[in-house]
């Protein structure tokens, strides 16, 4: 799989990058075996960029990712992790679950928002505990949307001489919106932006500020987010769009980007996967599974020629902005866009 570097860091991404929140049991339980075998999957695939966060599951995802990772060469593999939020234990254990966070885990912790200098690096050696790493690559400020100043103030700052000492390689922001991240662009020396649901097939917010600041500062994007929380993989009604119920002309303008895809060939889930790395800011597309079978269905859509006609038609039906920059029509692989160094 080919990989790009993050802006001028030296960190490796590859294009498909595996976010772990689901082997983190969001929303229902994933044992075990299954998180292991999503990642083993993953890696078997190619994949050598992992994304998790203190959030998932309470920990849980670093501690399954960590494990699943064992054993491999640290230096054949990048691993971002995020900050802001602490876990701390509750007082009687935990009675309850986490359901009300999204995560099918007990409740054992809460989460205490922290973007102090002190909380940065509290988080992250909570973080290389779970992990059983000496280090991660990435860290990223993890939704500072209501703690902005803060972030801005005392947690970038501490991220910053962390990586000025060599402890941590890039850092940056990870968010659900494009104001935020701009911000840090213009007003920081941040190497990448995580940005998750606002640079996808349906909408492209982030061709208003991020992606352009991104490119002009020669700095890089990982998208997130894709699928729109699962509806560009199979819209329908009920279909989830940024994690609450589909409004109508939403999944009416879906419906219309399957129908014209799948004239063509294609899978919705396809293009959607694809799209965004026809950006040149865009160094990888995050995408979670909580399988094997679901990341092997991933790579394969990821890999699928994609005729430019899908793209042609998409614009012809006013379905995808005029000039929004998208992938060549064949594979990655075979075009060479991402060029760089096979891992070691």
């Amino acid at each position: 799989m080919r990989t790009t570097t993050l802006g001028g860091t030296g960190v490796r991404v590859t294009e498909l990058s595996f976010g772990t929140a689901g082997i983190g049991n969001l929303f229902r339980p994933v044992t075990d075996e299954a998180a292991y075998a999503a990642v083993e999957a993953a890696w078997d695939a190619g994949v050598r960029t992992f994304d998790t966060a203190p959030h998932y599951g309470l920990g849980l995802s670093e501690r399954r990712l960590g494990a699943a990772l064992r054993g491999r060469d640290r230096d054949t593999y990048t691993v971002s992790t995020k900050v802001g939020r602490l876990l701390e234990p509750h007082a009687e254990g935990g009675r309850g679950d986490d359901l009300a966070h999204g995560f099918a885990v007990p409740d054992t912790h809460r989460r205490v928002w922290d973007f102090s200098s002190d909380g940065v690096l509290r988080s992250l050696e909570a973080s290389l505990n779970r992990l059983g790493l000496d280090h991660v690559d990435i860290a990223l400020l993890h939704d500072p949307d209501h703690h902005a100043e803060q972030a801005l103030i005392e947690a970038y700052p501490a991220l910053e001489r962390l990586r000025g000492e060599g402890v941590l390689k890039a850092i940056g922001i990870g968010v659900n919106q494009c104001a935020l991240p701009a911000r840090f662009l213009r007003e920081t020396d941040i190497d990448v932006v995580l940005l998750a649901g606002r640079y996808t097939l349906l909408e492209q917010e982030g061709l208003a500020e991020v992606l352009p600041e991104a490119a002009a500062r020669g700095r890089s994007v990982i998208v997130g987010g894709v699928f729109n929380s699962g509806l560009l993989t199979d819209p329908k009604p009920g279909a989830t769009y940024d994690y609450t119920p589909t409004p109508p002309q939403v999944l009416d303008r879906a419906l219309r980007m399957k129908a014209v895809t799948e004239r063509h060939g294609v899978p919705l889930r396809a293009a959607a996967l694809r799209f965004p790395l026809g950006h040149q800011a865009v160094a990888s597309v995050l995408s979670g599974a909580r399988s094997a079978e679901e990341v092997r269905d991933t790579v394969d859509q990821l890999e699928r020629t994609m005729p430019a006609a899908v793209w042609d038609a998409l614009r012809a039906e006013g379905l995808l902005r005029p000039h929004a920059p998208v992938p060549a029509g064949m594979p990655v692989e075979e075009t060479g866009r991402l060029k760089g160094e096979p891992w070691g």
